[in-house]
């Protein structure tokens, strides 16, 4: 056979059987990953909102370093749906707490979920009571010393409890917020909403007694549910604020305001 035909390599040839490099055997070492268990439902603990999914084998202190909340900006309603987790058994409770006004326990109550639901279904009941039971009021004290007066339902008493409710209920927590903030006072705004929000509810069950067309009889009650939710206020501010001085002005002006508010109901929707 010519050399140069024997000369060619063979590796490529069919049955041909390619030199051993190693002796050694290749092992392949497969590493399981680790189990991430986690607790669910999610712990929710903390001020301002929720830390997430915990794993079992993490510690406290590894959340603190994570964001408090899942705040995903100020225009996006995603924000705001932790201020709305609250099961009908928590707003019950609360509900009950407004009508203890000295206790002045009620920061701690909502410190580790405060809601907006409070503040946004009260003042919503509370415009629509006073919008329907104003105009019954009305038509009874009238028909009490007129015979012949005839029912009207006054459109002008839901425009005005929306504006009034609504105002207040935004306006004066938030002008308690930025002062106790200039004051260099530590301050939340959304404890405060819902605490005034709260608030409202002894004014929904007061309307309910202002249906009675016997004008002492209302001053009465309206003077008890209006002092009843200015002490709910001011004990509970007062409480927050316990420690700091020169702080006493605004617990004397959040009565004062809440009893204004109570009056302002009586004249106006319940005259």
């Amino acid at each position: 056979m010519d050399e140069s035909y024997t000369s060619l390599p063979t590796s490529h040839l069919l049955g041909s059987v390619p030199a051993v490099i190693k002796d050694e055997k290749s092992t392949s070492h497969y590493e399981v990953p680790e189990a991430n268990l986690q607790i669910f439902p999610p712990n929710n603990g903390g001020r301002g909102g929720g830390r997430g999914y915990q794993t079992l084998g993490s510690t406290a202190e590894g959340f603190e370093q994570q964001p408090a909340n899942g705040w995903k900006g100020m225009f996006n309603i995603l924000s705001y749906t932790q201020y709305f987790d609250v099961d009908t058994d928590v707003v019950v409770n609360r509900l009950i707490s407004s009508l203890y006004p000295i206790a002045g326990d009620f920061f701690s109550k909502i410190d580790a979920n405060p809601d907006l639901y409070g503040l946004i279904w009260i003042s919503t009941t509370l415009v629509f009571v006073l919008a329907s039971f104003g105009n019954c009021a009305t038509y009874l004290m009238d028909k009490h010393t007129d015979n012949t007066t005839s029912w009207s339902f006054d459109v002008t008493y839901i425009n005005m409890a929306a504006g009034s409710v609504y105002g207040y209920a935004i306006v004066v927590p938030l002008a308690f917020y930025f002062l106790l903030q200039y004051l260099g006072s530590k301050a939340s705004i959304v404890q405060f909403w819902c605490l005034w929000g709260y608030s409202f509810f002894v004014f929904v069950l007061a309307s309910f007694l202002l249906l009675i067309p016997v004008e002492v009889l209302r001053w009465i009650i309206i003077i008890l549910a209006g002092a009843a939710s200015a002490c709910f206020v001011a004990f509970n501010l007062k409480s927050y604020i316990e420690g700091s001085a020169g702080l006493s002005l605004t617990v004397v002006a959040a009565f004062l305001l809440q009893m204004a508010l109570a009056i302002f109901i009586k004249v106006w929707f319940f005259p």
